[in-house]
């Protein structure tokens, strides 16, 4: 799992930003729960009560995570953390911590495509993003926040943070 890299827009927006360690997606995913379901059939394992994924740097807390492994390969496809909100963290090369959440946060491996949805949010240093839906296309380095009916997406940005190099 990569939650790494959060925005070619960020990046613009906080100068410096280093997008996740670069080490964290060589390191084994621990996953603890309160229970766990695998399915067979549908290569799906579903973690519930108090999941907390760590991959390296990388902390992720859910009520739910659904697992999905590729029937033919047993590669990781895709990763689903669901909660009210559920929050993930990760540190970046140069030391700071990004940190976001929403509602459901979906990670395509394949696509290499984080989708946080509902509440979302991403917070470093103390510049935010939020929105409804968050969309980050990873390697393209490319952001998308949306609003939703009615809403605005909001954005803070410090001074101090922007202006500096």
């Amino acid at each position: 799992m990569k939650l790494s890299h959060l925005s070619l827009f960020i990046c613009l927006l906080i100068p410096n930003a280093s997008w996740a360690l670069t080490s964290d997606q060589h390191q084994p995913i621990h996953i603890k729960s309160d229970k766990q379901h695998l399915d067979m059939n549908t290569n799906k394992v579903t973690f519930t009560g108090n999941v907390e994924l760590d991959q390296g740097s990388i902390h992720l807390t859910a009520d739910k995570l659904i697992v999905i492994r590729n029937s033919k390969t047993q590669q990781l496809e895709e990763l689903q953390g669901y909660g009210k909100p559920s929050h993930f963290s990760q540190k970046t090369d140069d030391g700071k911590l990004l940190k976001g959440q929403a509602n459901t946060l979906v990670y395509n491996v394949k696509t290499d495509k984080l989708i946080m949805t509902t509440n979302a949010e991403l917070h470093q240093d103390d510049s935010v993003i939020k929105g409804k839906v968050i969309t980050y296309l990873i390697k393209a380095q490319n952001l998308t926040a949306d609003s939703g009916d009615g809403q605005r997406v909001s954005t803070v940005l410090q001074p101090d943070q922007v202006g500096t190099k």
